[in-house]
C-alpha cells in the first residue's frame, strides 16, 4: 500500500466539498489502484487528506492523467496559500486497517523506528484490541526519513476520549499502553470530528 497525506489551510470550504465530490464521481472510476481516502476539516480551517493506493507506481501513474491534473488545478484554488503533500511509500495496518465505519478520525504525525515497530506489529494490533476497543483500526504510512503518519479509526469521538482517560484495568494493561507510547514519538494531533470516509 502506499499512502500521501494532503494538507492545506481552506479559502472556500465549499468550493472544495464540490470539487471532492466531483472527483469522487469523475475521477475516481479512472483512478486505477485507489483503494481509499479519509478526509476532513479541522477547527482552524485546516484541510487534511489521507489517500491509500495499492502501490506508489499506482498514485503517480494516476496524477500523471490529464483528467487529474485538470481537476487538481481547480481544487488548488480552493486553499489559502501552498498545500503539503507526504508521500509514505511504506505501510503498515492494524485492526481494520482504513475504515469507512469510523465516527471519529485522528491523525498523528511524529517519529518512530520502523524496523523496531514492524516485527511486533501481531503483538501490538493484539493488545490495541484489548485495551482500546473504541480503535476500529488504522495505518501507519512511514516516508523513509524516520517520521511516521499514522491514522486511527474511532467508533465515536465520545468513545474515543473516554478511553484515553480512563484507568488501565490491569497493571499489564497499563505496560502494555506505555509500551505502545513507548515506540513512537507524537509531535502532533490532528482531529477530524466529522471524517469523510470513502473507499473502491
Amino acid at each position: 500500500m502506499f499512502i500521501q497525506m494532503i494538507e492545506g489551510k481552506v479559502a472556500d470550504e465549499a468550493g472544495l466539498r464540490a470539487q471532492l465530490e466531483a472527483w469522487r464521481s469523475d475521477q475516481q472510476p479512472k483512478a486505477d489502484g485507489w483503494l481509499g481516502t479519509t478526509s476532513g476539516f479541522t477547527a482552524d480551517g485546516t484541510f487534511v487528506g489521507i489517500v491509500r493506493f495499492e502501490s506508489e507506481a499506482a498514485a503517480k501513474a494516476n496524477a500523471e492523467r490529464p483528467e487529474q491534473g485538470e481537476w487538481w488545478a481547480a481544487t488548488a484554488a480552493t486553499f489559502d496559500g501552498d498545500v503539503s503533500f507526504t508521500d509514505c511509500p511504506d505501510v503498515d495496518t492494524f485492526g481494520a486497517g482504513g475504515s469507512d465505519d469510523a465516527g471519529f478520525v485522528q491523525i498523528m504525525t511524529g517519529r518512530g523506528d520502523r524496523s523496531e515497530i514492524a516485527p511486533l506489529a501481531e503483538e501490538l494490533s493484539a493488545i490495541l484490541a484489548r485495551i482500546r476497543p473504541d480503535v476500529i483500526g488504522g495505518t501507519v504510512g512511514w516516508p523513509g526519513d524516520g517520521s511516521f503518519v499514522q491514522t486511527v479509526y474511532f467508533t465515536s469521538e465520545g468513545e474515543a476520549r473516554t478511553a484515553e482517560s480512563a484507568d488501565p484495568a490491569s497493571e499489564e494493561d497499563r505496560a502494555a499502553g506505555e509500551r505502545l507510547n513507548s515506540l513512537m514519538t507524537v509531535e502532533r494531533f490532528i482531529d477530524l470530528p466529522n471524517p469523510m470516509l470513502y473507499s473502491r
